[in-house]
């Protein structure tokens, strides 16, 4: 059966009737001088007086509480959700004696996607969308990027155009368009490694390193406790990188979250988590960088 007939069933199966795209709510950035620590914790006293927004995510069924922040050059943002378990593990490889190789194995890490708005237009930034737009990423991933404290910095192209490895999808009246994912300038916090031989019956599919350049802009850091995680962001207004969403505490920028993988695949029924790769932006945010206190 054809894979976007498979992608049709999900999103008619995960959105509830009447849910709609574009829901926007409003999170203001209160500017801080005290010194923020990205250790996942957020016991600084500001994140206290912080006014959190939550906004829900269909595809998960949970609900996700953000929180923001920015000094004189660094935009933070928290993001607090539940989860029964904690999972550190992504595609751990396992053991085929038939063939005589590794294989991928059912384990998906645990991740979470802040999805920004670079088109000049407005967007509701969703794989079914009717527009194209191009989409600045921040990717936490509980295994292949949180050890060297980042998350990965990635660009979306949702187009008509064909890409290259670009996944086909279909919008809400019917066009067919191009999603192409793609990793920003440097080295990324993870390599594949290569099994020639048997080694174990479970292996760990990547060799951990530390990111560089461009690929490097976001500090991030998860915790997991008592069934919720707690991630913490951090990045600079201003990169220098020119593909990096720049950011102006003049103007407001739209973004939306997702607590699984914004690829536009199908549900993997024999993995841990089946909806990894299936994830989606629902309700649109508006960031707001209000004044500094005189």
């Amino acid at each position: 059966m054809p894979r976007l007939f498979f992608l049709f069933c999900y999103v008619a199966l995960v959105f509830p009737a009447g849910y709609a795209y574009g829901q926007q709510q409003i999170l203001t950035a209160e500017k801080t001088t005290e010194s923020i620590t990205i250790d996942g914790q957020t016991t600084e006293s500001f994140w206290q007086k912080a006014v959190p927004v939550t906004v829900h995510d269909a595809i998960a069924n949970i609900d996700i509480r953000l929180k923001a922040a920015y000094s004189d050059d660094t935009i933070y943002l928290t993001a607090h959700f539940a989860d029964a378990t904690e999972d550190r593990k992504h595609r751990s490889l396992v053991w085929n004696s038939e063939l005589g190789s590794y294989e991928n194995g059912p384990t998906r890490e645990d991740v979470f996607v802040v999805k920004w708005n670079m088109s000049p237009h407005d967007n509701d930034l969703t794989l079914h969308s009717d527009r194209p737009y191009r989409a600045d990423i921040w990717f936490w991933k509980a295994h292949r990027t949180d050890h060297s404290g980042h998350a990965d910095d990635k660009l979306q192209f949702y187009t008509t155009t064909r890409k290259k490895n670009g996944q086909q999808l279909i919008s809400t009246s019917g066009k067919v368009f191009y999603l192409q994912r793609l990793g920003d300038d440097g080295d990324s916090a993870y390599l594949p490694k290569l099994y020639v031989n048997y080694v174990e019956p479970v292996v760990e599919k990547y060799e951990l390193t530390t990111p560089s350049s461009s690929r490097a802009d976001i500090l991030a850091k998860g915790v997991w406790s008592d069934g919720y995680w707690t991630i913490e962001f951090a990045r600079k207004l201003d990169t220098g990188h020119g593909d990096d969403l720049q950011m102006d505490p003049a103007r407001r920028y739209h973004f939306g979250v997702s607590r699984y993988e914004i690829a536009g695949r199908a549900i993997e029924p024999d993995s841990d988590q089946p909806l990894y790769g299936c994830g989606d932006v629902g309700e649109l945010i508006e960031l707001v960088f209000a004044p500094a206190a005189q």
